[in-house]
């Protein structure tokens, strides 16, 4: 990871800092986006090596563009794109508001495609890159009360696998992270009960981001998928 630009969504979330933190032991040059400009300068000031902070909602096409030029324009290039933002409401389909509907796809599906799309077009240019997109099991299983998530997060899957298939040309991977229950900030306002002790870690899901951007040239690891034992989809 020495003097990679690695471009984190979401950095100041549970495994965006994980593996922020884990980048930056590593070498990496972070560009470290999320809405709130004080956690994410409280997060670079945590960190030994160099960094950027860009202040993005990612729901507006125009900011994730923003966010890859001031990238490039600091550091010259883009080889790495973690998308680790994410929000969740989980109701029963009766319950969902439109406003609940429109909330998911902005954060979880749209946000997610524009900053993919602008990234990808640095990307293209140097003929090589990596997007990791933390897609999460319910953008591979379905489950109650995640009718409009698992909306956004199975249209995150379908459409990183076209851009997957665009961009094998010009030398970039993705790769999708199918991580069970993650505890992290992201449970602190959803309403269902569930038992955090029994998820994942945010240093587990970390690891395994840094264990795909470490395979070699011609390894790619396209999807990963890593659930806490006590609660297996298959």
């Amino acid at each position: 990871m020495q003097d990679k630009v690695a471009v984190v969504v979401g950095a100041t979330g549970g495994i965006g800092s994980a593996v922020v933190q884990q980048l930056a032991s590593q070498g990496a040059n972070l560009v470290l986006a999320a809405r709130d400009e004080g956690r994410l300068t409280n997060l670079a000031n945590s960190l030994s090596g160099d960094s950027l902070t860009v202040p993005t909602d990612i729901t507006d096409p125009q900011q994730a563009k923003d966010l890859m030029a001031k990238a490039a324009s600091y550091y010259g290039k883009i080889d790495i794109l973690i998308n680790a933002a994410g929000a969740g409401i989980l109701k029963q389909y009766n319950k969902l508001e439109p406003a609940d509907l429109e909330a998911m796809l902005n954060v979880n599906l749209k946000g997610s495609f524009y900053t993919c799309q602008a990234a990808a077009e640095y990307m293209k240019e140097q003929k090589s890159g990596h997007i990791c997109n933390v897609v999460g099991i319910l953008g591979k299983h379905s489950m109650a009360m995640a009718s409009a998530y698992c909306a956004a997060k199975f249209g995150v899957v379908g459409f990183s696998k076209c851009m997957a298939d665009e961009l094998k040309r010009y030398g970039i991977k993705v790769t999708l992270f199918y991580f069970g229950g993650v505890d992290s900030p992201f449970w602190d306002n959803v309403s269902l009960k569930v038992d955090r002790s029994k998820m994942l870690s945010t240093q587990t899901a970390a690891d395994a981001i840094l264990f795909a951007l470490s395979a070699p040239p011609q390894a790619v690891p396209m999807e990963i998928n890593i659930q806490p034992d006590s609660h297996l989809f298959f």
